[in-house]
């Protein structure tokens, strides 16, 4: 193929920093194709939908592509179980057809902790290349079963910083965490979180399916 269009339908704006996991995801695959990312971005509609059906029909309707991707956290919801949402929303929205192939992608917990193991784009997102403090970074086998990554983010967020206490509180650990995937070049490391290889398969699976590979 000449070119692979992909929309990202988030649960929120914030997460649509996980384009360059799946340009990163992508590329492992078809690495002669170009790439074209797009983020539905639903809020300025008058009336955006709620429904998950709803919001895959307007983000088809608005960003048409070749393929969708919809994320969904699981936070306290088994991984099958937001799988199987993503799957009959499709099934829903695809009734009378032109909806294109969807791939879920559904972090444990939630999408903060695909961020939590690259010490040096931590320290860069922080403003703080540099930095010599030790940062209590989780370890990997335990990112998935951590009980709020964003929390953890975000104070390690700080941390990197190495601003006196009063300062770093007013670190904006919104915007830093949403620059931490722009400096990361190998997502590989990911590859051992349940998660991450149900994306990484699915993609996969997509490509052959659809015969993009060829």
């Amino acid at each position: 193929m000449k070119e692979l269009r992909y929309t990202l339908l988030t649960d929120g704006p914030s997460d649509k920093s996980i384009v360059s996991i799946l340009n990163w995801l992508l590329k492992q695959y078809l690495p002669r194709v170009p790439i074209q990312s797009r983020w539905a971005d639903l809020r300025r509609l008058y009336r955006p939908p709620r429904e998950l059906h709803k919001r895959i029909q307007k983000s088809a309707e608005l960003y048409p592509c070749d393929l969708l991707f919809v994320h969904r956290d699981a936070e306290t919801v088994p991984l099958n179980d937001r799988l199987g949402e993503v799957v009959n929303a499709f099934n829903m929205a695809n009734s009378a057809g032109g909806i294109p192939p969807v791939v879920s992608v559904i972090p444990v917990r939630m999408m903060e902790a695909w961020l939590l193991f690259d010490v040096k784009a931590i320290r860069l997102a922080a403003g703080n290349p540099n930095g010599t403090v030790a940062l209590n970074m989780p370890r990997m086998c335990d990112i998935e079963s951590l009980p709020n990554p964003k929390v953890t983010l975000h104070t390690l967020l700080r941390e990197a910083t190495e601003w006196g206490s009063h300062r770093k509180n007013r670190f904006d650990t919104g915007t830093g965490a949403q620059r931490i995937p722009e400096y990361i070049d190998d997502f590989s490391p990911l590859r051992c979180l349940p998660a991450f290889n149900a994306l990484e398969n699915s993609i996969v699976e997509t490509i052959q399916r659809r015969l993009w590979a060829s």
